[in-house]
Order: C-alpha cells, then structure tokens, then sequence
C-alpha cells in the first residue's frame, strides 16, 4: 500500500527529477571553462606574425624551497621585437597557489591566477615595438598542504588572442 503510488504522484515526481537534472547540467556546463580559457600543453608565439613576443628567460628553477619558509618569486621579462604593437589580451596560471603580476613602466595589474578557480579579468596592456614588460610570478609552496610536497612544475601563460598562448615554467622542490 505505502509503495504505490499514483499516476499524478508519479508524473509530479517524474518532473521534479527532470528539472533537478536540468538544473545540475546547466550549472556544469556554465562552471565547465571554456576552451578559450584552457591552456593548451605547448605554446608559443606565431612566428608568421610581425609583432613577436620574446621572454627573457622561459623556465626558472627555483631549486629546493621549504613551505616554513614562505612564497618566493620571479620575475620574467616580456619584450616585444617586432615592428608593430602586440595586445596581450590575458595573464594567467597553472595552479592556484601561482599568481602573475605585470609591471608596464608605471602601470601595475594583477595578482591574476588560474581560470575556474576565479574571474581572470583581462589584462588588455599593448605592448609597443622594442616595449618591455615585466611578469612577477609568486608561488606559495604552502597553498596545497602536506599533499604538496615533491617536485612541482607550474606554468604562465600569455595570452595575445592570435593563436597559442606564450608560456613560460618554473620548478621546484617543495619541502616542508
């Protein structure tokens, strides 16, 4: 008796789990990021372009770095070496225990971090022939806990819209 239901209680149920399942994909799919805002696993900048962004260095090791002793930074040097302006449209990270700053003569952005854990606002700084800019990049061994010691490898990325974001690594071994 208490199992049967009836044919208007079944259509009522039958509707609350379809708007509950509706409900649960569309919140998926506005929290899954965008294609735009995954990196890709190599990049560089097209070479077929006449404005050419060139790293001062592209990976730093920051050898052995303890959590008890804080975050550490590096800073990266952007310059652009080709013969017309080039629009970096976005800045953003691998993880979120990494931020990017960019200094551009006296105008300073950021922290930016990692798309899907934050907005990642854009950064939109146009970038002058012969123009250097200048990306700090701080890491916080501590942000991922005791799961996070070893041997980590984290990336930067560049966006300028025009194919393959710029990247740039660093690595370290996190102790605790």
């Amino acid at each position: 008796m208490g199992f049967f239901i009836s044919m208007k209680q079944s259509t009522t149920l039958f509707i609350f789990v379809g708007v509950i399942v509706l409900f649960l994909a569309g919140v998926v799919l506005i929290a899954w990021p965008s294609a735009s805002n995954v990196p890709e696993e190599t990049a560089s900048v097209s070479d077929s372009s006449p404005s050419t962004l060139k790293l001062s260095e592209s990976s730093f090791d920051f050898g052995t770095i303890s959590m008890k002793a804080g975050k550490v930074q590096r800073m990266f040097g952007v310059t652009n070496t080709g013969t017309t302006p080039v629009e970096v449209e976005k800045l953003y990270t691998s993880c979120m225990c990494t931020t990017a700053k960019w200094t551009q003569g006296d105008d300073r952005r950021g922290p930016f971090g990692m798309p899907g854990h934050a907005s990642v606002p854009a950064l939109n700084a146009t970038l002058q022939p012969g123009e250097t800019a200048n990306v700090q990049v701080e890491f916080d061994p501590a942000a991922h806990g005791p799961a996070g010691i070893g041997p980590v490898n984290r990336l930067v990325y560049l966006d300028t819209g025009s194919g393959t974001p710029l990247e740039f690594e660093f690595t370290a071994s996190v102790t605790p």
